[in-house]
């Protein structure tokens, strides 16, 4: 059926895929392959420009996604009428009308610090299924660890007294990516989002400011600048105030008359435009006390700036550096079939073989270095945790969803646990991976195999 507003819903999701998984599931089930089991592990061969590390984030929306993916009749019906499908074999039918996954997946907890080559998430199950929920399972990891990883940064640089809100819904670059974000943001540890729709599913409070537009309307027809703040108030009392539509200085000049006498409370002022440091310090002297925010297009690298030009902001609101970006470029190989270990020799595109796990070595809380191992006959060494959980077997969640404010101590706790040279967000030191004695063998024999 033509869906002219392209909304997807949970489900449309078995359709929410690339082509080529549907007709290589087609083709296993003709070859004998489909029930064959499969083992593939999503990372990123590469870490963005300046980064030294990743947020993982995207797991619980991907293990909703799992343990309801199923095809309707409607759906079977679309892609018949396609024609793409008219030599696929009619077990492949069956199959889709049929289809649940009853896979495992293990996976690193949300909001761990992971670097290159380092697996996300493993999925063990029948090798129609495994292949079948790549794109989306790339789709929301990709995606959120991007946002993860942004907001980390930022609240490394803000440091943890600032507070920081997600602003970006009108940057992201859908609907849906906007709530991905929000979740994402917050489960980093940002203080709020502006998208009332992801808060209050998140079971959090919107948070926000006004627009130019406000200030301009109504001080075009209520006489000044300080009337429009006037009128906010007479319906939101002592909300954040944005003072830079006309003249930012007089603006906080005349909210400190007002302070003094008594005529209005103030629970911060917002700055989105000009020299940033220079007339938050200016703000600072004429509104002591109240809380100063700035926004317009900030990351990471301006925050900084403004910190060491001792600007006085308390807090930022972060929109479209943070939802946008060099994207992490995550991958879904596979590495094990029927037990047999495999392994892409593409230049440049590398794939290790067998099915793996990572040991994080701590001293004192600090990382001192990962071993990529096999999970078949590596085991921990001493000071060693296996980063990779079980989170879903036979189709079924092993746990219930962690809740934001847990996600988020752990990324604090992750941020804090990596060198200081690795969090730097300019020529950052990035993590490197030893390999297993096991894995570097596994490596030669299969190379030599496929030789």
């Amino acid at each position: 059926m033509v869906n002219p507003s392209l909304v997807a819903t949970p489900n449309d999701y078995a359709l929410l895929t690339d082509l080529y998984q549907l007709t290589m599931a087609a083709c296993y089930v003709g070859e004998g392959l489909a029930t064959q089991q499969a083992s593939f592990e999503l990372f990123a061969r590469r870490l963005p420009p300046d980064y030294g590390y990743l947020i993982a984030m995207g797991l619980a929306q991907a293990l909703d996604y799992l343990t309801t993916l199923h095809f309707t009749s409607a759906q079977i019906a679309e892609l018949q009428a396609t024609g793409i499908f008219a030599h696929a074999p009619a077990e492949f039918w069956q199959r889709l009308a049929t289809a649940r996954f009853e896979g495992d997946v293990w996976a690193v907890p949300e909001g761990t610090a992971i670097f290159a080559n380092e697996p996300l998430l493993r999925v063990e199950a029948p090798l129609w299924q495994a292949q079948l929920v790549e794109t989306y399972l790339l789709n929301t990891l990709n995606y959120q660890t991007l946002i993860a990883t942004r907001a980390a940064r930022l609240r490394d640089v803000a440091g943890p007294a600032a507070t920081l809100l997600e602003f970006g819904t009108r940057r992201a670059f859908s609907p849906q990516a906007s709530l991905w974000a929000a979740r994402a943001a917050l489960a980093a540890g940002f203080n709020g989002t502006s998208n009332v729709l992801a808060a209050v599913q998140l079971g959090q409070k919107p948070t926000g400011t006004m627009a130019h537009s406000l200030v301009m309307a109504l001080a075009a027809k209520e006489g000044s600048e300080i009337q429009a703040f006037e009128a906010f108030h007479r319906y939101f009392p002592g909300a954040p105030l944005l003072i830079d539509t006309y003249d930012t200085i007089a603006a906080a000049k005349q909210l400190a008359e007002q302070l003094q006498r008594g005529e209005m409370q103030l629970a911060g002022v917002r700055l989105d435009s000009g020299d940033l440091a220079t007339l938050s310090q200016q703000v600072r002297q004429l509104l002591p006390g109240v809380p100063i925010f700035a926004s317009g297009d900030l990351d990471e690298y301006r925050i900084a700036e403004l910190q060491a030009q001792q600007a006085c902001i308390d807090g930022y609101g972060l929109g479209t550096q943070l939802v946008t970006g060099t994207p992490v470029n995550g991958v879904y190989k596979l590495v094990e079939i029927d037990g047999i270990p495999v392994m892409k020799e593409a230049t440049g595109k590398v794939t290790y073989p067998g099915r793996k796990q990572i040991f994080r070595r701590f001293d004192q809380g600090r990382i001192q270095g990962d071993r990529l191992g096999l999970v078949a006959i590596d085991t921990p060494q001493a000071g060693e945790l296996p980063l990779l959980q079980p989170v879903l077997q036979g189709g079924q969640r092993l746990t219930e969803p962690e809740p934001l404010s847990t996600i988020a101590q752990r990324t604090a706790q992750s941020l804090a646990s990596l060198p200081a040279e690795m969090r730097a967000i300019a020529a950052p030191t990035r993590g490197t991976v030893e390999l297993s004695a096991a894995l570097v063998a596994l490596i030669e024999k299969t190379q030599r195999k496929t030789a």
